[in-house]
């Protein structure tokens, strides 16, 4: 008899970070800066340890949950509930979101210790997390709705969290403005859901789904499921950073370092890749939107992993390594192997995390200078930082036995077994990112912890942290316990959780109830189980293939080209200076965005201001009906003279005429005859 999962431990789970939150954040006068860290640190503590407790639960005795919580209302037998589903995947994503936000939470402490703004910080990411778990234990399209509004929302609060810095008040509007775009499309899917299959509830749609693959949307000959799908995966593209809503990701780095580890790495942006995932058995039922998942995760994988190349800043060189991964599990959904795109979002967050708060302990040590090209030599000045900065470097390229080579090389043979349309570009875009990915990881660990000490001389004076110029020459130092803990424990997973977990993952019965795949039409996950013979036998079979020897090839391209013959790059530079251009203008996405997108809303946007508000609704409707009365009483205002005599006339007068039309017809007969 399976175990039982008690709703109150859930409760406590979900509710635990919220409280912390709401201590530090409105009490947080009273409780000061160590009461703030305290009671959140505390709660998130408590949801990672019953977290893990419900793990080991669904893994180990095949427990399982899912139940309402509470009724908020019931509109046209259409009901509106929180409740919470719990099996493998959701299992999963509870412990790496209370995991790496308990380590984020720890790393704070250190990070942020200057910072007046250290009790609201706290709130912030505490708050996220309760919102990050309310979106991935819910059973029902209303509440994850509600997460999914309510991470955007924090991630608004978080990106700005320097609110007094216009390039942070840029960057957390632009996050706003995209992820409403995709929201639009999410919301649209989950509207038609509701209006087709008349519930919210998973369980219940998704019973549905055969039925819904046999209508078509009205007024067209789209099948209906594929539009319900890709409106679904456009609210992906948007959370996800997919292409071309990808472009609000890589200037969220103004916000503080520990919310990129969070937010923009570990958690939040895989938020689309959960739910398509949860998802799957609607999307199995179309192989349209299945394709176009796919060709939008390739283009992403491939494309915005050339742009990692050009980044100087150490944050964004690894944001656009967070793009390229995410795209990495997007081709994963699209060719069905989604337990294989979800097993890439656990060993990603870890390594991740651990290489944005690196990038973090590296600011810190390097005085708030964030380029790279002032760094060089920290390797002999931050020993630890160091050796867990190329520990995730090696899980990021996919080195073998490390937890990245076993989902990255997974997602690579799913796509070889595919027969989906664009599986042909989506295979050259994952193998070659492989290149690409070890060229720029490498690019950055190099030029960060080997080579010349350039720190001493600075050739890029840069701006720090909070945005002030620093000239002055600072030795590099070892950050505090409280940044290199967190670093240390998330140095374990990325090397091991591949290791021990792809086996019961990928090819055992891990996902069996809570993922879907029609083998007969996509057999790309049974190709990869045939395959399978081992984890062990895995790591030593790849040091024959072609995504092994890319990776090879790209970190020695990137020693070659900035540790011995750093003149290359700048000689390619100057040879292919449109290319370069391109790259660093990040494929002018975000010019077109500014001057065509926003331009053309914004004309659009005057054309009703001016023609319609302006002209119609205040010029004819309001003030025209206004002057219509203006002009009547103009004219009844010449009979109003105020003369009993005139008063008395025009009433006689009147007499007169309403008996003459009386009588009318009487006369008129009198007078025929």
């Amino acid at each position: 008899m399976a175990a039982q999962i008690s709703q109150n431990t859930l409760l406590v789970i979900a509710l635990a970070p919220l409280a912390g939150a709401v201590i530090a954040g409105f009490f947080g006068q009273w409780v000061g800066r160590r009461g703030a860290h305290f009671f959140t640190i505390l709660g998130v503590a408590l949801s990672f340890v019953l977290s893990a407790l419900v793990l080991r639960d669904v893994a180990v005795d095949g427990a399982r949950f899912n139940a309402t919580v509470y009724e908020w209302m019931v509109v046209g037998g259409l009901k509106m509930e929180v409740g919470f589903l719990i099996d493998g995947l959701s299992a999963m994503m509870m412990c790496v979101v209370t995991f790496v936000s308990l380590m984020v939470h720890v790393y704070t402490i250190g990070y942020m210790e200057e910072d007046p703004g250290y009790q609201r910080f706290f709130a912030y990411i505490s708050l996220f997390t309760f919102s990050m778990l309310m979106l991935v234990m819910s059973n029902n399209f209303l509440q994850l709705f509600f997460g999914w509004e309510a991470v955007g929302l924090v991630s608004y609060l978080l990106i700005g969290f320097w609110y007094t810095r216009p390039t942070a008040i840029f960057a957390n509007l632009k996050a706003f403005l995209v992820n409403r775009v995709g929201d639009f499309g999410f919301i649209l899917g989950i509207g038609l859901i509701a209006a087709y299959a008349g519930t919210l509830n998973y369980g219940e749609a998704f019973a549905q789904g055969g039925e819904l693959a046999k209508l078509t949307f009205p007024g067209t000959e789209w099948m209906l499921i594929t539009v319900v799908c890709v409106c679904l995966f456009i609210g992906a593209m948007g959370k996800s950073a997919q292409f071309p809503l990808h472009v609000w990701l890589p200037d969220s780095m103004e916000g503080p370092t520990p919310i990129s580890a969070l937010i923009h790495a570990a958690t939040m942006v895989t938020a689309g890749i959960f739910m398509v995932a949860r998802m799957s058995p609607l999307f199995e039922l179309s192989d349209a939107a299945l394709s176009f998942v796919l060709v939008i995760g390739a283009i992403t994988a491939l494309f915005m992993g050339f742009l990692g190349i050009v980044q100087n800043d150490i944050k964004r060189v690894v944001a656009y390594s967070t793009l390229s991964q995410l795209g990495y599990m997007t081709v994963a959904l699209g060719v069905s192997a989604y337990s294989v795109g979800v097993f890439h979002l656990m060993t990603h967050a870890f390594f991740k995390a651990l290489l944005f708060l690196a990038a973090g302990s590296v600011i810190i040590g390097m005085h708030h200078d964030q380029d790279i090209r002032n760094m060089g030599g920290l390797r002999k000045y931050m020993p630890i930082t160091w050796i867990t900065s190329l520990l995730g470097s090696l899980a990021l390229i996919g080195t073998p036995l490390f937890a990245g080579f076993y989902s990255k090389d997974s997602i690579i043979e799913a796509v070889h077994a595919s027969n989906l349309t664009g599986s042909g570009f989506a295979y050259f875009a994952v193998v070659a990112g492989v290149f690409v990915t070890a060229f720029y990881s490498f690019r950055m660990y190099f030029l960060v912890f080997h080579g010349e000490e350039r720190f001493r001389h600075k050739p890029h004076p840069p701006a720090d942290d909070h945005g002030h110029h620093d000239d002055e020459h600072h030795e590099p130092h070892e950050s505090p316990w409280v940044v290199i803990g967190p670093l240390i424990l998330l140095a374990a997973p990325s090397v091991f959780i591949g290791f021990l977990t792809i086996g019961p993952m990928l090819h055992g019965d891990f996902f069996k109830d809570s993922i879907f795949v029609d083998a007969a039409r996509h057999p790309a996950m049974q190709t990869l189980s045939a395959n399978f013979h081992g984890a062990a036998a895995m790591a030593l079979h790849a040091l024959q293939t072609l995504p092994f020897w890319l990776a090879v090839a790209g970190v020695a391209a990137a020693w070659w080209f900035y540790l011995k013959q750093p003149s290359i790059p700048a000689a390619i530079k100057a040879r292919f200076g449109f290319l370069y251009r391109v790259l660093d203008n990040k494929y002018y996405m975000d010019w077109i965005n500014e001057h065509v997108l926003a331009a053309g809303a914004r004309l659009v946007g005057r054309g009703l201001w001016k023609g319609g508000d302006a002209a119609l609704i205040d010029g004819v409707l309001i003030d025209g009906s206004a002057r219509a009365v203006g002009g009547i009483a103009s004219l009844v205002r010449l009979v109003q003279s105020g003369y009993l005599y005139w008063y008395a006339l025009v009433m006689i007068l009147g007499v007169i005429g309403l008996m003459t039309w009386q009588l009318w017809p009487y006369l008129s007969t009198f007078g025929g005859r």
